[in-house]
């Protein structure tokens, strides 16, 4: 599961790691990401720009927005079977920008959970693998949501977590933004853990869920 992820390198950071696409330059720190807030993401559209979805996915079907809550992770291994997701896999696929995110170990013998922060190595801005989806309010105005791709985790994640988000190299990013339907089969080789060796992790504070919104 990822329930909590980062975003603090600033505009010029974002840019270097994803050239060719627009890149807010007001875009501030968000230390504590949380569900049903907006994160930056770049759809498979020919936008090439950064846009704002609701975390937490709502199909088209959906007869409430708070079925959103409940699928902020999508399962990798499930991903062309699952009715909310597997249109969406074939045919709106994001990345969703970040630079680190946090899973908590229970502490032995009490009830203290302490946070991690994983990020890359070299420290730099990183993709996770995900799907986007249109809702519409009764209203008819949109809600534009997407979820984060989870997997199993690699050696560093596992003795925190039995899961991880899909980081997506950027040899990836160019089939990923597809704008056209494209088969399992094709993408499911990148839907794998992300080289332990590549990445690092610290304890952090306790985060409250309402900062940096």
């Amino acid at each position: 599961m990822c329930g909590r992820f980062s975003l603090i390198l600033g505009p010029e950071a974002l840019q270097v790691a994803f050239p060719g696409f627009e890149i807010p330059a007001d875009l501030r720190p968000r230390y504590n990401i949380a569900p049903t807030q907006s994160i930056a993401a770049i759809a498979n559209t020919d936008a090439r720009r950064v846009e704002f979805f609701r975390w937490g996915l709502v199909p088209p079907w959906a007869t409430d927005l708070t079925i959103g809550n409940r699928m902020i992770n999508a399962r990798a291994e499930t991903l062309a079977e699952k009715p909310a997701f597997r249109a969406a896999y074939r045919q709106r696929r994001c990345l969703i920008l970040a630079d680190g995110f946090y899973e908590w170990r229970a502490e032995s013998g009490t009830r203290t959970k302490t946070p991690y922060r994983f990020t890359l190595a070299s420290e730099e801005p990183f993709a996770f693998a995900g799907l986007w989806e249109v809702w519409r309010l009764p209203t008819g105005e949109p809600v534009t949501s997407c979820t984060i791709i989870t997997t199993e985790p690699n050696a560093l994640v596992l003795p925190i977590h039995n899961r991880m988000p899909v980081i997506l190299p950027p040899a990836a990013y160019a089939l990923w933004l597809t704008p056209t339907a494209i088969s399992p089969e094709q993408l499911q080789p990148w839907l794998k853990p992300y080289a332990a060796e590549q990445m690092t992790m610290q304890p952090v504070d306790n985060l409250k869920p309402d900062q940096y919104h």
